[in-house]
């Protein structure tokens, strides 16, 4: 396996494993208009080589990527031996109710269960709420780092 600085990386399926392990959330990072940085937990799920989350359409994240659609988020493992996944790249956002009704509902399952899911997606496919689909450029994901 490949090292980096002293700590294993992990291939594709690795990481994508470890990203939706369990209820693990994404912690997305974007640029305020004024160079700020802002970083939020999202529920998330992955579609292919893309990260899929909703957010609130008028909401600081949905102001910062129609800025500036470059982003970064952050999924980890917070006891030892530690590990991280951290993707980059660029979102495109959507209002599509259908589109979002579906999000809301997988994301709904993930994080609350299967028996939840519908009424979660109901609950959040709404409209005022907006599906954010960060298109992954780069991906960084290592483990057992405090081995």
């Amino acid at each position: 396996m490949p090292y980096r600085d002293g700590m294993e990386l992990m291939n594709d399926r690795e990481w994508r494993s470890f990203a939706t392990e369990g209820t693990r959330t994404a912690k997305v990072a974007i640029t305020r208009a004024d160079g700020r940085p802002h970083v939020t937990p999202v529920w998330f799920a992955l579609d292919g080589d893309d990260l899929v989350f909703t957010t609130s359409g008028t909401g600081q994240k949905a102001k910062s990527l129609r800025r500036d659609p470059r982003a970064a988020v952050c999924v980890d493992e917070d006891r030892p031996p530690y590990a991280f996944v951290m993707l980059e790249g660029t979102v495109t956002l959507t209002d599509e109710l259908d589109d979002l009704i579906k999000w809301a509902t997988v994301l709904g399952g993930r994080y609350m269960g299967a028996d939840r899911a519908e009424e979660f997606g109901v609950r959040n496919g709404v409209p005022g709420q907006i599906v954010v689909r960060l298109h992954i450029a780069k991906v960084i994901a290592q483990r057992d780092i405090a081995v």
